[in-house]
């Protein structure tokens, strides 16, 4: 296995706060690069004090922050607007996820950076993008989730949509931020030139909903929510069993429909012509969900994934954290990485995808606020221990 990771030898400088920008950039430092964090002085990002917080820190900081190399400035003052200058000039990539135009106000926009640094990629993420009617608009990622169309399809008709117990739409617009950087540093690689990725949250939804946009220019179908199915699949529904847990069973192609029913003691319907391809499956929905469920309901989900198992039908749980950490697959996988944190283990997802030959790693989890102030300021900037004081009693660092 070759130690050397993918982006090894990238310096990436990190302006963002709370998720959009530091999922890229966490993305980023896990296959190798160097990332620098940039945070206010003082309580630092403000995703250090969210969800769920122990011994003053958020446990998802630990995760959302490893491998990084934190410093603080303020990006407000003339003086941390010029170190963070200095920083981008001497960076393979920027990232930033504040609102379109405060970067040009704090004089650190692209153009800034056009000659001091040509080959910089400059990664902006914001809720709408950085043109555009909306574009001045605040965007979160409920807001953005919303306009792009993605939330309109969850839930249950007549019913108001659900959310997804997650910032969806901030860790989505972070993998294409991510996607786009590597992309951008391959291009480099040619061309010698850096050039501006402009990711909007609400864009990134939009990426996600496969045949909607066709299917109603084309044919005029607006594609409406379906509760726990997929339109025009079937059967692909979560049923509840005799212990009341769920189980999700995917029995849409035409094979595997027939071995689901037999399975479920309905040989009627598996050898039924009128269903042996999805649109006719389609048409019957209704009769196949209520045969499934009443199956599924006399059983305990453990039977239930066995037998479907046995029959090599592609069913599973609802798993909670609980579940996931002790099912034997997500441990067998490598999928928990173990940090300390105070003297105490704690463990964090790895993240994906898995390379064979130059995988990622966590080399230290979310560090404290300014803790590499020293070695950034002092070492690779070249500033004194009297300048990094006199900034620190100015309330810059």
């Amino acid at each position: 296995m070759n130690t050397s990771k993918p982006l090894s030898g990238y310096r990436v400088i990190e302006l963002g706060q709370l998720l959009a920008g530091p999922f890229a950039s966490a993305l980023l430092a896990y296959f190798g690069a160097e990332v620098i964090k940039v945070e206010p002085p003082g309580s630092g990002d403000p995703l250090r004090n969210w969800r769920v917080v122990k011994d003053g820190t958020s446990l998802w900081w630990h995760s959302l922050g490893r491998n990084k190399k934190c410093i603080t400035l303020d990006l407000k003052s003339s003086k941390g607007q010029a170190l963070a200058a200095r920083l981008i000039d001497g960076a393979d990539v920027l990232i930033e996820n504040f609102r379109p135009g405060v970067m040009e106000g704090w004089g650190l926009g692209p153009d800034r950076f056009k000659e001091s640094n040509p080959g910089l990629v400059y990664t902006r993420i914001s809720g709408y993008g950085q043109t555009g009617p909306y574009a001045g608009k605040p965007g979160f990622a409920s807001v953005c989730e919303g306009i792009s169309g993605f939330r309109y399809l969850n839930g249950f008709p007549g019913e108001a949509p659900v959310r997804p117990n997650l910032s969806l739409g901030d860790s989505i617009a972070g993998l294409h931020a991510a996607f786009g950087v590597t992309l951008a540093l391959l291009s480099r690689q040619s061309s010698g030139a850096g050039q501006v990725i402009d990711v909007a949250l609400y864009e990134a939804m939009f990426n996600l909903l496969e045949g909607v946009i066709p299917e109603y220019d084309g044919a005029g179908v607006v594609r409406e929510p379906s509760g726990t199915t997929v339109t025009g699949i079937v059967p692909t529904n979560t049923y509840r069993c005799a212990d009341g847990k769920f189980v999700v069973i995917g029995g849409n192609g035409d094979s595997i429909f027939k071995r689901l029913m037999k399975a479920a003691g309905r040989p009627d319907m598996a050898d039924d012509p009128r269903l042996s391809d999805n649109a006719g499956r389609v048409r019957f929905e209704y009769e196949i969900d209520e045969a499934l469920a009443a199956w599924c309901g006399s059983l305990s989900s453990s039977d239930v994934l066995s037998q479907l198992d046995a029959q090599r039908v592609p069913a599973g749980p609802i798993y909670n954290a609980a579940d996931m950490l002790a099912d034997p697959h997500f441990n067998a996988r490598g999928l928990y990485e173990q940090v300390e944190i105070n003297g105490e283990p704690l463990k964090i997802p790895a993240m994906m995808p898995k390379l064979s030959n130059t995988p990622g790693e966590t080399c230290w989890p979310g560090p404290a606020v300014a803790s590499h102030n020293d070695e950034i300021l002092g070492e690779l900037l070249g500033l004194d221990l009297a300048e990094r004081q006199a900034l620190r009693d100015e309330g810059i660092i």
